[in-house]
């Protein structure tokens, strides 16, 4: 998707039949059930960074604006836990679908609760807030995982359309996130449709939930698509056979879900105990050392894949400010006019998708051109790492000119592009890279561990944006140019451990 990790590959076949995996008549000659799964994710994604985008906005709004009238510091940290969650939860989602209702039911009642969750926060209360919230996240972890699986399931292991199916569905996610910011954020900010609903005798400070109801209507859409197509879906997603005696594994699902829940609830708790992020990092240091010095490859593999995992921790701290310290500077800092025309700030949440569109196809020549001479795999995280520190680097004069008024748009404009670049060199070769190098009796694992990366990162994304401050222009720099040099400095360490990294790998590239 535009801000996140690519969803996993899966190479199950379900029960699908020879024929069935072979089937040619939908979208340029890939199975029918592609377009199904491409407009479900497409309208699931419009919701998703719909209400994103109004996120952090609504909070921190007074109640005079229509807001919750949250501080910085508390809307950050509740965004993070949000976003934290959403993917932390997809772990406890894709065992749920291969262990009890499978993928295809699993995608159907993940949508019924995200659509239930956008529809409650249309309703202007905190307490329906915080339970749109909570329903949002738990639908997106059942749905999210196991969409992609359905996807991989369409093609045999050795299908030639694999990859090119797995970028249609890419671009489905990336249309979604650039039209939802657009009507969602229309809706909430903008002053033609505030006067529209006083002339409708409506009260023009809930139009923030207009927003919100309009993701859910997305939802909705997707829904009916994935409902009344669902035929061409009958062969893939089935829900898995009870073991011999009949049992299913409840126990282990009791295990997932207290960790899932305990994971979040000791990455809520470093809002006020912010030491339990180092200990983290701790943990994190201590086990890749753990697994480098054991003499089987498999656990030196572990140990590079335990590398890039805090590697892409640590970019998407980064990234994911998308949502919350950059939305605020695009709504306080920047003038949002474009030839001549004033549009929302939530408008802007759109152009990461934008340059997604642009750049994978240069992404995906440039890396067939270059063969064997292309990076290796931590060169390539280490470059990702370097272009978001950039970006950052980027917006340090961008703040101090705002000691003098709102800044122009083209400083948002370049910061997106950065990160973009940044995404291309990380997210979509960190998938590939989890799937080469674990064990195969690991890759489910491994894959959930990719989750975890975007899950932390997310929380961690939320912390640091908590210490914006749009008042002081010296401070906002400060700001921006502290993390760009912690997230520089990783980008030189890992630079630094590249050769052993590699030796690490094994020859997996």
């Amino acid at each position: 998707m535009s801000s996140s990790p690519l969803p996993p590959v899966s190479i199950e076949t379900e029960n699908a039949t020879p024929l069935a995996l072979h089937e040619t008549g939908g979208l340029g000659g890939h199975p029918s059930g592609l377009t199904t799964l491409f407009f479900t994710e497409m309208w699931e994604r419009f919701s998703y960074y719909g209400m994103r985008a109004l996120l952090m906005l609504f909070m921190v709004k007074t109640a005079a604006e229509g807001g919750l009238g949250f501080d910085t510091k508390s809307a950050a940290a509740i965004y993070g836990t949000y976003t934290m969650s959403v993917y932390l939860l997809s772990i406890l989602g894709g065992f749920i679908a291969d262990n009890f209702i499978g993928a295809r039911r699993a995608v159907l009642v993940g949508g019924i609760v995200i659509a239930t969750g956008h529809f409650t926060m249309a309703f202007g209360s905190t307490l329906t807030f915080y339970t749109g919230l909570v329903l949002i996240a738990m639908g997106t972890g059942l749905l999210k995982p196991n969409i992609s699986t359905m996807v991989g399931s369409l093609y045999r292991p050795t299908d030639e359309r694999r990859d090119a199916g797995f970028s249609i569905f890419y671009m489905g996610i990336n249309i979604g996130a650039f039209l939802s910011p657009l009507v969602t954020g229309y809706l909430a900010q903008s002053e033609g449709w505030k006067t529209q609903l006083t002339a409708w005798g409506l009260n023009p400070l809930n139009s923030w939930h207009w927003g919100f109801g309009a993701a859910g209507v997305g939802m909705t859409l997707g829904l009916v698509v994935y409902v009344l197509q669902r035929g061409r879906l009958a062969h893939v997603g089935s829900a898995p056979a009870p073991e011999a005696d009949g049992r299913r594994p409840w126990g282990k699902l009791g295990l997932v879900a207290l960790g899932s829940l305990a994971l979040i609830a000791a990455m809520k708790a470093s809002d006020t105990y912010p030491v339990l992020v180092y200990v983290l990092f701790a943990l994190q240091i201590a086990a890749i050392l753990f697994f480098a010095f054991r003499p089987d490859q498999d656990s030196k593999r572990m140990a590079a894949i335990l590398v890039f995992f805090f590697a892409a921790e640590i970019f998407w701290a980064i990234f994911e400010q998308t949502g919350s310290s950059i939305s605020l500077f695009a709504d306080k800092l920047t003038h949002n006019v474009a030839f001549g025309q004033s549009f929302p700030s939530s408008w802007w949440q759109s152009v990461n998708s934008i340059w997604v569109i642009l750049l994978a196809p240069i992404f995906a020549y440039l890396w067939i051109a270059l063969g064997h001479k292309q990076p290796s795999s931590p060169m390539k995280f280490a470059l990702g790492l370097l272009f978001v520190s950039l970006s950052f680097v980027l917006m340090v004069p961008a703040a101090k000119l705002t000691a003098d008024g709102k800044v122009g748009p083209l400083w948002l404009v370049g910061l997106f592009f950065l990160q973009t670049v940044g995404e291309m060199l990380l997210s979509p070769v960190g998938l590939s890279t989890m799937t080469k190098l674990a064990p195969q009796r690991l890759v489910g694992l491994v894959m959930g561990i990719w989750f975890l990366a975007a899950a932390l990162g997310n929380k961690l994304a939320g912390v640091l944006a908590g210490e914006f401050k749009s008042e002081n222009a010296t401070e906002l720099a400060n700001f921006f140019w502290h993390q760009a040099l912690i997230v520089g400095g990783c980008t030189v360490v890992l630079l630094a451990l590249v050769p052993w990294v590699k030796k690490l790998m094994g020859g997996v590239r």
